[in-house]
C-alpha cells in the first residue's frame, strides 16, 4: 500500500511539473508548434491569435504560455 501512495504521489509531481513547464513556454516558440500540427492534419485556412489570458476571444483555446498570462486561440477559416 505504501508502495502505490509512492508510486502515485510521483506520477502527479510529474503531472504537475509539465503543467507547468508547458505554461512557461514563449508564446510564439507554442505557437508555432500549434500551427505545425494544424497544418500536419490537413488544414491550410485558419487563424492563431495570442490574447491576455482574461480578454474575451471568438474560437477554441489550444494552449497558455508566459506563465499563463496569455493565451492562443484557434478560428477555422
Amino acid at each position: 500500500m505504501g508502495k502505490l501512495i509512492v508510486a502515485a504521489a510521483a506520477v502527479l509531481a510529474v503531472g504537475l511539473a509539465g503543467a507547468a513547464w508547458a505554461q512557461k513556454k514563449d508564446c510564439s516558440e507554442l505557437k508555432g508548434e500549434i500551427e505545425a500540427k494544424i497544418k500536419k492534419n490537413g488544414v491550410d485556412k485558419f487563424n492563431l491569435d495570442v490574447v491576455d489570458a482574461n480578454a474575451q476571444a471568438e474560437g477554441k483555446v489550444v494552449g497558455t504560455c508566459d506563465g499563463g498570462a496569455k493565451k492562443i486561440v484557434y478560428k477555422k477559416g
